[in-house]
C-alpha cells in the first residue's frame, strides 16, 4: 500500500509565477487607484514590471498566455450576455455600415501608405489588420464604469466593435493565404459556410433551447448548479465554434448572445463577473509582459511617431466613417477618440502571423515590438482619450463641421423606458413584500422587486411587476435595481445572514440610502444595525401588536380605540429602537409621496469622509445642488443649520435634492471599507 507523500513536497511548477503575477497586480493596481487611474492601465503596468524585459519574475509566458486567453472568452460572453438580439438588431446598420467603413478603410490606407515605403502588400495587409482593431475589453469595461453604454457614442463604439469581433474571422483565415502556404479560395468559403451554419444555430439556441434549459436549472434554486451551467454554456459553445473554424472569443460572444434572451440572463451575469474579473486582469498583465522595456528606451521617438500616427489616422477615419451616416460631428469625435487604441485580438492575429513570417510592417523583431509598444501605450492613454472626446466634439461643434448636413433619423433608436430614480427597491417576495409591492403600485411609487425564487418572479413578471431574479447580495444585481439612484431599500427576506450580506452590499453601494429590514428577534437588531440598516422591524414586536388588538376586539373595544392604543404601544416598544439612529429616517419614511420622494436622511457613520466636517466645507448645496434641512443629533433636532456646524458620528442628516445628486455625493458618507465589487470595478 503507498502512502500519499506530504502536502510540504507537493509542489505546483507554477505557483512562484502566479504568485508573483498576482501580488503585483494588486500592488500596482492599488497604486493607480490611489493616483485615480482604471484597473486596466494598473495591469499593464503590472506585466510591464514582472515580465522578462524588466524584472523577470514570471519567465513562463505559455502559462499566462493560456490564462489569459480564459480572459477573453468570459469578456466576451459577459459582452453578449448584456446586448440581446433585439438590441443589437436596432443597431445592425450601424454595426455593418459604420464598422465596415471604418475597418475597411483602416485597413487600405494603412497597407497603401506602407506600399509607398517598399512594405510587400501581404505584410502591408497584415499590418492594416492588426491597426484596424480596437480594444473591446477596455473600451467596453470604461463605458460601463461612466455608464455610457445607451449613450449614442457608446452605441456606436459597440456597433464598430462588433463588426471588428465578427472580421476577426476572416482576418485569421487570410493569415495562411498571406504568408503563402494553403488557403483555397473553395477552403475559405467552405470554413465562412460553416461559420454562418454556427451563427444560425446560435440564433435558434438563443430563442428556444437555452431560456428553456435555465429555467429547469433555476427551478431548482441551487447556484452553484446555476453557475456551473452558464460555464458550460459560455465554453462548450466557444469550443463548438472553433471546431467550424470561427475565434474562440467570437463563439463565447454568441453563448452570451444565447443566454441574453432568458430572464435569468442579469443572474448568469453576477455569477460569472468575480471570475471574469480575475481571468481579465491575467490577459492585460500578459500584455504588459510582452512589452521589451529595453527597446522602448531604445527606439522611443519610433514608438511615439508610430503611436501618434496610428491614433490620427484611426481617429481620422473613426470620425469620417460615423459622420458619413448622418451623425453630427461630436457624437463622431467622441466616437473616434474611444476607438483610437489597437486592441486585444491584435496580439491573437499577430500571433498566429509569425509562424508564416508575417510580421507588423515587414520589420521583424522591430516591428513586433513597436507595435506592442504602441499598443501598450494608446491602450494606457484611452481612458484620458475617451474623457477628452466629449469635450473636443463639442468643440468641433461650433466650427464649419458642426453646420454640415445630419440626418435626424440616423441617431440609433434607444429604449423608451424611463431610468429608474428616488424608487424602492424590495428584496423578497414572500408575504411581506407582495405586500409592500401592492401598496406601492397602489400609490404610484416607483419601486422594482427582486427575488431568487423562479415561480414567484414568473409570477410577479405575469403581473406587470418590475423584478429581477438573482441575489441581492450581489453588487451587479443591485446596480441593474439603479441603487444609485434609489431612495429606500426594503429587505423582507427570511435568512438571516442574507439579510445581512444584502444590508452591507447596499449600504456601500449607496450611502444615502435608506435601508429597513425585517428581522424575527429583537436580538438582530443591533447586528444589521452595524451591517447598516436604517431601520430594523422586529416581527416579535408585530405579533405582540396583533395579539394584543385581537383580544381588544373581542372586548367589543371601538376600532378607533384600538388603533389610539396600537399607536402608543408601538411607540413604547420602539421607543429603545430610536436613540441613536433611526429617529431621522422615520421622519423621511412617512414622505413616501410625490412631494417626499427627493427627501432623504443619511447617518454620518464613524470613519465617513464627512465625519469632522462643517457643512460650509462639505458645500453641499454648491457642488452637489442639495439641501440640508435639519440636522439629528441625539435627541435634538436642528433645524436649518448654520454652515459652522460640524458634523459628528451618529449625526443624520435630513437632505433634499434628485437622485443623481445623492449619488454623486455618496463617496462623503462612504465608510472606508473593501467591498466585494471594488475587483469587479476591474
Amino acid at each position: 500500500m503507498h502512502s500519499l507523500p506530504p502536502l510540504a513536497a507537493v509542489t505546483l511548477p507554477f505557483l512562484d509565477e502566479m504568485v508573483a503575477l498576482f501580488t503585483v497586480s494588486v500592488l500596482i493596481a492599488y497604486i493607480s487607484h490611489r493616483l485615480k487611474l482604471v484597473p486596466i492601465a494598473g495591469f499593464l503596468l503590472a506585466g510591464v514590471l514582472i515580465g522578462p524585459g524588466a524584472l523577470g519574475l514570471v519567465r513562463d509566458q505559455e502559462l499566462v498566455n493560456s490564462t489569459a486567453e480564459i480572459g477573453v472568452i468570459l469578456l466576451l460572453f459577459t459582452i453578449g450576455v448584456e446586448f440581446s438580439l433585439e438590441k443589437l438588431a436596432r443597431i445592425k446598420r450601424f454595426i455593418f455600415a459604420g464598422g465596415g467603413m471604418q475597418t475597411g478603410l483602416t485597413t487600405a490606407l494603412v497597407t497603401g501608405l506602407l506600399l509607398i515605403f517598399g512594405v510587400t502588400w501581404q505584410e502591408g495587409l497584415f499590418t492594416g489588420f492588426l491597426v484596424a482593431l480596437s480594444s473591446t475589453a477596455i473600451v467596453l469595461g470604461l463605458l460601463a464604469s461612466r455608464s455610457e453604454e445607451g449613450t449614442t457614442s457608446g452605441q456606436m463604439a459597440l456597433a464598430v466593435l462588433i463588426f471588428q469581433d465578427l472580421a476577426v474571422v476572416g482576418m485569421v483565415l487570410m493569415v495562411p493565404i498571406l504568408g503563402g502556404q494553403g488557403g483555397t479560395p473553395a477552403g475559405v468559403l467552405w470554413v465562412l459556410a460553416k461559420a454562418v451554419g454556427v451563427v444560425v444555430a446560435v440564433v435558434v439556441l438563443a430563442r428556444k433551447g437555452v431560456p428553456w434549459l435555465l429555467e429547469k436549472i433555476a427551478r431548482t434554486r441551487r447556484q452553484e448548479l446555476f453557475l456551473l451551467t452558464v460555464m458550460a454554456i459560455c465554453f462548450g459553445t466557444a469550443w463548438v465554434t472553433s471546431l467550424a473554424g470561427v475565434s474562440l472569443a467570437l463563439g463565447a460572444f454568441l453563448a452570451g448572445l444565447m443566454v441574453s434572451e432568458s430572464h435569468y440572463s442579469e443572474n448568469a451575469l453576477s455569477e460569472i463577473l468575480p471570475l471574469r474579473t480575475i481571468f481579465n486582469a491575467v490577459f492585460f498583465v500578459s500584455i504588459g509582459m510582452l512589452l521589451d522595456v529595453g527597446f522602448l528606451v531604445n527606439n522611443l521617438p519610433l514608438v511615439l511617431g508610430a503611436a501618434v500616427g496610428v491614433l490620427l489616422l484611426k481617429t481620422a477615419i473613426t470620425a469620417g466613417s460615423v459622420m458619413a451616416l448622418g451623425l453630427p460631428v461630436r457624437i463622431a469625435a467622441a466616437t473616434a477618440l474611444t476607438l483610437a487604441q489597437i486592441g486585444e485580438f491584435s496580439f491573437v492575429l499577430e500571433v498566429a502571423g509569425r509562424p508564416f513570417g508575417l510580421t507588423p510592417a515587414g520589420l521583424g523583431v522591430a516591428g513586433q515590438q513597436t507595435f506592442i509598444a504602441v499598443t501598450v501605450l494608446l491602450m494606457l492613454l484611452t481612458p484620458f482619450l475617451m474623457h477628452l472626446g466629449p469635450k473636443l466634439g463639442w468643440a468641433l461643434a461650433e466650427t464649419r463641421l458642426g453646420r454640415t448636413h445630419e440626418d435626424p433619423d440616423a441617431l440609433p433608436a434607444t429604449e423608451e423606458e424611463m431610468p429608474l430614480e428616488d424608487h424602492v427597491i424590495v428584496v423578497g417576495s414572500g408575504p411581506a413584500g407582495q405586500h409592500l409591492v401592492r401598496v406601492l403600485r397602489n400609490t404610484d411609487i416607483p419601486f422594482v422587486l427582486i427575488d431568487l425564487d423562479p415561480v414567484k418572479v414568473e409570477a410577479a413578471r405575469a403581473d406587470d411587476v418590475p423584478v429581477l431574479y438573482g441575489d441581492a447580495s450581489r453588487p451587479h444585481i443591485l446596480e441593474k435595481a439603479a441603487v444609485h439612484r434609489a431612495k429606500l431599500c426594503a429587505v423582507v427576506i427570511n435568512d438571516a445572514a442574507a439579510i445581512e450580506r444584502v444590508i452591507g452590499v447596499a449600504r456601500f453601494e449607496n450611502p444615502t440610502l435608506q435601508i429597513i429590514a425585517r428581522t424575527r428577534f429583537i436580538g438582530d437588531i443591533e447586528r444589521l444595525q452595524q451591517a447598516g440598516a436604517d431601520v430594523v422591524v422586529p416581527e416579535e414586536l408585530e405579533t405582540s401588536v396583533r395579539i394584543f388588538s385581537q383580544v381588544l376586539g373581542a372586548y367589543m373595544i371601538p376600532p378607533e380605540e384600538i388603533e389610539r392604543q396600537v399607536r402608543t404601544l408601538r411607540a413604547d416598544d420602539y421607543r429603545v429602537l430610536r436613540g441613536s439612529i433611526q429617529e431621522a429616517h422615520l421622519m423621511v419614511l412617512q414622505g413616501l409621496d410625490e412631494d417626499g420622494l427627493h427627501t432623504r436622511a443619511i447617518a454620518v457613520r464613524p470613519g465617513a469622509p464627512a465625519a469632522g466636517c462643517t457643512l460650509a466645507e462639505l458645500a453641499l448645496r454648491q457642488k452637489h445642488g442639495l439641501t440640508v434641512l435639519a440636522v439629528r443629533r441625539g435627541s435634538r433636532t436642528h433645524g436649518n443649520p448654520a454652515g459652522d456646524f460640524r458634523l459628528e458620528p451618529g449625526d443624520r442628516l435630513v437632505l433634499i435634492g434628485l437622485a443623481t445628486q445623492f449619488a454623486h455625493c455618496a463617496d462623503l458618507f462612504r465608510e472606508p471599507r473593501p467591498a466585494p465589487q471594488d475587483i469587479e470595478d476591474a
